[in-house]
């Protein structure tokens, strides 16, 4: 019972957490996963299951199957969570992980959330066809230094994408000015500057189309007052409110993830335990580089949830 005395906070990854084979024990030994994977293979009209159980990786990679992928797994080991009684205290999810949370927050159904992510995942890898841009991880430098860089660089489009961990920023932008901003971190001091393999600049004004898009279903989309608090990637606080809820989702498309911020605002609010629901160990490793001191766990099998303490 050691759990349930622990204020507890569900994270949800997004984009790159991906593998081939993530949730088939959860597809073939549950009810819930046979029936919400089955949904899914309807709502997004593809064999979402075949490229998520078998690959190939290049297919699974690509943005327009990455994100529903990603949002279906995480969703049901949260509802089995659910179904098994744990509860969190707070919900936060990484950029398109924010949709995972939404979703067991009750802000909208699996099968809604699953169309939102649709047209998100779609119009992402349109406009980045569209207006091609890149990403890159500037490691070594704070949150201030990038920002002033970008501020600063007069040829193009580059900006603070996402604010991962301290020492830790993503840019995002035209792919001169990404390169460009590359060599400028560096010769600034960077420790290290990796280019980072997306099919466009997510987070950024490149995102413009992809809003315009998402905007036309998220108006026509009832978004309920959650039942958690959701920290969201803008502005790194906690909200229950439905209208917000959507606002906050148009402007995630072209503004930084604050996730650094979300996770001490997140401590200092007095969560204790942080459990990534989920393929892979991005968060659990973010969260090491904000703060060591803080206990972290992945749920990513059947096997896990079922061992997990309530």
């Amino acid at each position: 019972m050691g759990q349930s005395f622990l204020k507890t906070a569900w994270l949800f990854p997004g984009q790159a957490s991906q593998k081939v084979g993530m949730g088939l024990d959860l597809f073939e030994k549950t009810d819930l996963g046979k029936s919400y994977f089955n949904r899914a293979n309807e709502i997004l009209e593809t064999d979402i299951q075949s490229i998520i159980f078998d690959g190939p990786d290049e297919i699974l990679k690509q943005t327009k199957y990455t994100q529903p992928a990603i949002y279906i797994v995480s969703v049901i080991i949260g509802k089995l969570l659910l179904e098994k009684g744990c509860l969190p205290s707070a919900l936060a999810g990484h950029s398109l992980g924010e949709y995972s949370a939404l979703c067991i927050g009750n802000a909208f159904s699996f099968e809604t959330g699953l169309s939102l992510v649709k047209v998100r995942a779609e119009s992402m890898f349109e406009a980045g066809k569209n207006e091609p841009g890149s990403m890159a991880a500037i490691v070594g430098m704070d949150d201030a230094q990038v920002q002033d860089l970008c501020d600063a660089y007069q040829d193009g489009i580059v900006v603070p994408a996402n604010f991962n961990s301290l020492g830790q920023i993503v840019i995002s932008g035209e792919p001169n000015a990404v390169e460009d901003l590359m060599k400028i971190a560096k010769e600034a001091g960077a420790r290290l500057v990796i280019p980072l393999n997306v099919s466009g600049a997510f987070h950024s004004p490149l995102m413009k189309s992809a809003r315009e898009s998402l905007a036309e279903i998220l108006n026509s989309t009832e978004i309920s007052d959650t039942i958690f608090p959701i920290y969201a990637n803008v502005h790194a606080g906690p909200t229950t409110n439905g209208s917000a809820i959507r606002e906050l989702l148009l402007k995630q498309l072209e503004n930084p993830v604050l996730w650094s911020k979300t996770m001490n605002n997140l401590i200092e609010d007095g969560n204790e335990m942080f459990l990534e629901l989920g393929p892979g160990k991005v968060l659990q490793g973010l969260l090491k580089r904000i703060d060591r001191k803080q206990s972290s766990r992945g749920i990513g099998t059947l096997e896990e949830i079922e061992n997990y303490d309530v």
